[in-house]
């Protein structure tokens, strides 16, 4: 992932003060005209048929609003697109719509400032599921509903993001979520007889030692972070769900201390001192992106913007950016979702129906979303980004179809066209941070805390052993959920 400072836009500045405004970017893409005109023509016919009413002037102190905020995409032609459309949206129905961008580090803290003040946005975005403000919210279901009416069902891996079978609350609603493939160099990878790169974890640490003999120019063979960075919870699940392992299983029960869980400790370590180095503990959201442009290192998980962002600023390392699938191991082949996309409405919104009806045309729109976003989001409701009047029961399928299409003739300039292929069938192997369960509060506190990332580096490191290290954390992994057992928020 890649970072980039917090910024706000469309003239709502910054309720809570804690963020820096900064120059919007230069790229646009803007709406249609024709949307645009169907939006206006509508507000147009209603204004026109209303009789002439004399109205005090205080009511005109009293404009709908509706106040958004999310993070500053990685991909930042999606902002300028987004920023756009909602502007637009507001217009067309006297909505003075506000949006408000910020680095996602910056996103929880937040939320608590707005929680703690009972005021603030109507709409707020996070990038992993929001579980632990779950009594905050309202329930979204109607939605969801609202929405699977339109285009067919959300996917399974949506609705374990945002969904509390505990509770039977939907606590958000997801529009997105974001592959997690591997990247790779693939002049490093041909020279060591691999050109299509790994497959399984074990490809990885062969081609790790291959690569740190043959080419002793690349710092970091293999760039896989072991730090307290949200790029590091992600490939560290992916890790230990190839061995067997997880957090708790689909009954929401802690089953981290292992033998699965060991041996992929077991396996990180000896990867770390064959393929890595000391570096990767101290990473942030954006190091391995940098050290992947830069060369320093040949493979990396992450989604496609550290590949976009080469594009766009004409470094070499672009066209030798390749990529594959989830990496398999022992028990299978699974990576984290890079990214979550998941809104919220706060209970104390003053207008939440404006937030909802924003949400439903939001996802009525999705495609021009996925193409502004340059293929970094993939729909949730995979039926909205299928072709206009495909009857609803046929629109998943011709949804997934358009992916497909799009990923194997990529519209933004990749050489060779079909570099993306690898992210045509993510779904068979993306899931959710609380995989083989929901993403439930206790999972959301372990996934910000860091239990996974530091498990596996007191190991790599050798200051415990694998068995010491998993012991570790699955204790701290117990405390945390039996907190949440007691607020009723997990089985």
């Amino acid at each position: 992932m890649k970072r980039r400072e917090g910024r706000s836009t469309l003239g709502w500045q910054n309720p809570v003060g804690t963020e820096a405004a900064a120059q919007p970017p230069t790229q646009e893409r803007q709406v249609s005209r024709r949307t645009v005109l169907k939006w206006a023509g509508a507000g147009a016919l209603s204004l026109a048929a209303a009789p002439y009413v004399f109205v005090p002037r205080v009511s005109a102190q009293r404009q709908r609003t509706l106040r958004i905020i999310q993070w500053s995409h990685f991909v930042p032609a999606y902002d300028v697109w987004f920023d756009q459309y909602a502007k637009a949206w507001g217009e067309a129905r006297g909505v003075q719509v506000t949006v408000d961008h910020i680095a996602f580090s910056d996103l929880v803290p937040r939320a608590n400032a707005e929680v703690a003040a009972q005021q603030g946005h109507d709409l707020f975005m996070f990038i992993s599921p929001p579980a632990a403000f779950e009594p905050y919210v309202l329930d979204m279901a109607d939605v969801v509903q609202e929405v699977e009416r339109r285009h067919g069902p959300i996917l399974d891996l949506a609705k374990r993001s945002t969904y509390n079978p505990v509770t039977g609350k939907w606590f958000a609603f997801s529009d997105n979520y974001v592959p997690d493939p591997g990247c790779y160099l693939k002049s490093i990878w041909t020279g060591i007889g691999m050109p299509d790169g790994p497959s399984t974890w074990e490809d990885l640490l062969t081609a790790g030692r291959l690569i740190r003999e043959k080419y002793p120019q690349v710092q970091i063979p293999v760039g896989i972070g072991l730090s307290q960075d949200i790029d590091s919870n992600m490939v560290c699940r992916a890790l230990l769900w190839s061995f067997g392992g997880s957090v708790q299983d689909e009954n929401e029960q802690v089953v981290l201390n292992s033998e699965a869980t060991i041996q992929a400790v077991e396996f990180m370590r000896t990867l770390y001192r064959e393929a890595m180095s000391p570096a990767v503990l101290s990473w942030d959201a954006s190091s391995n992106n940098q050290a992947f442009n830069a060369g320093q290192t040949s493979y990396i998980v992450n989604s496609i913007s550290a590949y976009r962002t080469a594009q766009e600023n004409g470094l070499p390392v672009a066209d030798d950016t390749f990529f594959v699938e989830a990496l398999r191991g022992p028990a299978g082949q699974w990576a984290c979702e890079h990214v979550m996309g998941a809104y919220f409405i706060w209970q104390f919104a003053q207008s939440p129906d404006l937030a909802k009806e924003f949400l439903i045309d939001l996802v009525d729109n999705y495609r021009d979303a996925v193409l502004a976003s340059k293929l970094y989001n993939f729909p949730s409701f995979p039926g909205s980004v299928a072709d206009p009047g495909v009857p609803v029961e046929e629109r998943p399928a011709a949804g997934q179809a358009w992916i497909e299409e799009v990923c194997e003739d990529d519209p933004f300039g990749s050489v060779p066209a079909n570099k993306l292929a690898p992210l045509k069938q993510a779904l068979n192997w993306s899931t959710n941070v609380g995989h083989p369960g929901p993403a439930n509060p206790a999972i959301g506190e372990v996934f910000d805390s860091f239990v996974l990332p530091d498990m596996f580096a007191k190991a790599a490191t050798g200051a415990l052993s694998p068995r010491e290290a998993v012991a570790e954390a699955d204790a701290r992994v117990r405390q945390i959920f039996a907190k949440w057992r007691e607020r009723g928020l997990v089985a």
